[in-house]
């Protein structure tokens, strides 16, 4: 009798147990797969137009960027991340596609990228994912190659005087119950430096790049950019509280990414440091070191091959870009010898291509046209008091001002930078016999990897047909 009524009982608790294991499953799925779903979500928070040394986890001295600080405080923050062409379009269709610039055809910006290409949308939609986008929409046109989930919260327009945002309908985009990733695209700090409270800041005590001319135009605009970077800050912030709230902070990868430098001289529209070197920190529990660094080269065109391989992907020999998911698990240097560049000018201003090959200590920049004189249209003569021209003005009458101005205006050949004694790169050492042998294997690179994507050179430089 004892034994029977034991069984009834057992039979009764484990049925229970089933129909409340049910129940909760039902009633919260988004909470049930955050948890114990093998794949991971996937956040990519993107920055437009960063002088990524400004934030005070890569040694900026100007803000405290409280919670990219944070981020990398939990993961991992990359010194070598290397964007291949410094402007919007360019860098975020390489983010996208996997391809470097003259592959994929967004090769000048807002030039379309060319027909018949897949994009990250696919190859992640094919493991499982649903991919979206909210804010800046560069690069999301054709459909049929960028089939984002458009998310409505970011401000889409980079140009727009304010950055208004909400978090409502990424909300509900992340708890639906299958795998994602979303890419939050900020407008911060790319002109017209117009959001943020730039009274935060004393332009008079703002410590400036060394390669810049010190006008009070420059540290007044300087002032208003780093309002931008502090909204930006802000916007990582309520992203990072937002997983917290929904419990997927766990299993959700989230990495930060700063695009290429600021619309400031030497920055956009080059291929020194300021231009091409970005940021990238990457958090995932369990799998990255808190707090960890990694001098690895990396570029954007490595990002999708590296979140093919997280979503279980077979790796794609068709991509120009190489994962870097064994640097996140194991550290070291990756498989990347070399990280590429190339400017094409039109057209944010006249013709001037530049082609540049790096490794973790020295750059070779490849200017094709030097008998030209650089020009882009924030140099405009007629601009009488805008930066650059106060840059012009001061360098009627000081030596050292005139020296940085005509270094951005007229340019040698070559140019070759030892980045760790120079990494403002202000010293030429092409001229040097001491380098004669290194310039010369920098070069050959170069030409190898150009006629490997099909690059002609100069002749991709030029107007387009409307």
């Amino acid at each position: 009798m004892n034994t029977v009524w034991l069984s009834n009982v057992l039979v009764s608790v484990c049925c229970w147990l089933g129909v409340s294991l049910f129940a909760f499953g039902q009633t919260n799925p988004s909470k049930n797969y955050a948890g114990d779903h093998r794949k991971p979500n996937i956040v990519i928070i993107m920055a437009d137009d960063l002088d990524s040394k400004q934030l005070s986890c890569y040694g900026g001295q100007n803000l405290k960027t409280h919670h990219i600080d944070e981020l990398a405080a939990s993961g991992m923050r990359f010194t070598n991340m290397i964007a291949s062409e410094a402007m919007c379009v360019p860098t975020r269709a390489s983010l996208f596609t996997g391809l470097y610039p003259a592959r994929h055809g967004a090769y000048q910006n807002h030039k379309a990228v060319n027909d018949g290409l897949k994009s990250v949308c696919h190859y992640l939609a094919d493991l499982g994912y649903r991919v979206g986008l909210t804010g800046k929409n560069h690069v999301t046109k054709p459909r049929e190659i960028f089939p984002f989930d458009i998310v409505p919260g970011f401000e889409p327009n980079c140009v727009k005087r304010t950055d208004d945002y909400f978090l409502d309908s990424i909300e509900r985009y992340i708890t639906a119950p299958e795998p994602y990733c979303l890419f939050v695209m900020s407008i911060n700090p790319h002109v017209p430096w117009t959001a943020g409270d730039p009274s935060e800041f004393d332009p008079q005590k703002l410590i400036l790049p060394a390669h810049w001319v010190d006008t009070p135009v420059t540290r007044r605009n300087f002032a208003n950019f780093l309002a931008e970077i502090r909204r930006l800050d802000n916007q990582v912030g309520d992203v990072m509280k937002m997983l917290e709230k929904n419990g997927q902070l766990d299993n959700t990868i989230v990495m930060f990414l700063g695009e290429q430098g600021p619309q400031f001289p030497r920055g956009k529209w080059t291929l020194w440091d300021y231009g091409q070197r970005s940021s990238m920190i990457v958090r995932w529990p369990g799998v990255v070191g808190k707090g960890s660094t990694s001098e690895a080269l990396a570029q954007y065109e490595d990002v999708v091959p590296t979140l093919i391989e997280i979503a279980g992907g077979q790796k794609r020999d068709d991509l120009d870009g190489i994962s870097f998911l064994s640097v996140l698990k194991n550290g070291g240097l990756g498989a990347r010898q070399y990280a590429y560049g190339i400017h094409n000018n039109i057209p944010a201003g006249t013709a001037y291509p530049i082609r540049s090959i790096r490794d973790r200590d020295y750059k070779f920049i490849w200017n094709l046209s030097p008998e030209r004189e650089f020009y882009v249209k924030m140099m405009n003569p007629q601009s009488k008091g805008s930066l650059w021209n106060t840059w012009v003005n001061r360098a009627n009458r000081d030596p050292e001002a005139e020296r940085k101005v005509r270094q951005f205006v007229k340019r040698p050949e070559f140019e070759l930078y030892d980045l760790k004694s120079d990494p403002s790169e202000m010293n030429n050492l092409a001229g040097n016999p001491k380098y004669t042998r290194q310039l010369t294997s920098y070069k050959k690179q170069l030409e190898q990897w150009m006629g490997q994507q099909g690059d002609p050179g100069a002749a991709l430089d030029v107007e387009l047909n409307k």
